[in-house]
């Protein structure tokens, strides 16, 4: 006979399976609704048809053949990882004094970081435009660039820190004992360990620089700097008497690929930086 053990282990692993199962489709249903969408013309895309009758590139092809909207990616790619390239460097060398050193108001100095993330875009919209006026970087990838730091670079500092902290203390002596300066210690033992952790930080940091709207909609006034959300929105122009949704999903899916064959391709990195720390030998 089945214990009640058994049968209650087999209950709770049914019950945590089909709450996976259902938080897998509510996140991902979205994104799926969107793709068969893009397939649609006309009429057709407000039918509540699961699938598609027929798969139609024609959106996609609109899309591509948009004026601006090749330049418009491009931008983005080139914008996205500037910020994380230099957010992660910045981040790496605030997190060493941070988790490896003892000076008077650490605690204090790694909570300001943090508090930078607590407000919100529209509160330093109007601080960060004289900024970039003054330094003649609006309406540049630059400009967007510098001002994505506000957004990524205390989330990756604070992170990070938390991260070295738990690389043993005895490979740093040992590095000292050695004769290794910081910056050695630094881009020679702590920069190959905590590799999976920068790639976890800096794809959060990707994400954050590829989605973003608020500054880009303020801080490119033209295509020498426009990003993909901005292009997105205003595909459906002026003059146009009907929005086509056809090619906001087609292009909303365009823009979603690249992340989700990044996670795809960095998907053991980022489950160990996760998982660092959390098992201490």
């Amino acid at each position: 006979m089945i214990s009640k053990w058994r049968i209650q282990r087999f209950v709770r692993h049914s019950f945590l399976a089909f709450f996976c199962v259902l938080l897998a489709l509510w996140c991902l249903f979205p994104f799926y609704w969107a793709t068969v969408s893009s397939f649609k013309v006309g009429s057709e895309i407000f039918n509540t048809n699961f699938l598609p009758d027929s798969f139609n590139f024609c959106n996609y092809l609109s899309v591509l053949q948009t004026s601006g909207f090749g330049k418009s990616l491009a931008n983005s790619a080139v914008i996205a990882i500037a910020t994380v390239a230099i957010a992660s460097l910045l981040a790496l060398l605030a997190a060493y004094p941070m988790a490896r050193m003892e000076f008077r108001g650490k605690k204090r100095l790694l909570f300001l970081i943090l508090s930078a993330t607590m407000f919100p875009q529209v509160a330093v919209l109007f601080g960060m435009f004289e900024l970039l006026r003054f330094f003649d970087l609006y309406n540049s990838r630059e400009g967007l660039v510098l001002s994505y730091m506000i957004l990524t670079l205390p989330f990756t500092v604070w992170t990070l820190t938390n991260f070295m902290r738990q690389v043993p203390k005895e490979i740093e002596e040992a590095a000292i004992m050695d004769g290794a300066s910081k910056l050695t210690i630094l881009f020679r033992i702590f920069f190959p360990i905590m590799r999976p952790s920068m790639v976890t930080t800096g794809l959060m940091a990707f994400i954050t620089s590829w989605n973003e709207f608020l500054f880009a909609l303020t801080f490119s006034l033209t295509g020498r700097a426009r990003t993909v959300p901005v292009a997105i929105s205003m595909l459906s122009g002026a003059g146009q008497h009907e929005i086509p949704w056809g090619n906001i999903m087609a292009a909303s899916v365009i823009v979603t690929i690249p992340l989700i064959l990044i996670v795809i391709f960095f998907q053991r990195k980022i489950i160990s930086g996760l998982t660092t720390g959390a098992i201490k030998g």
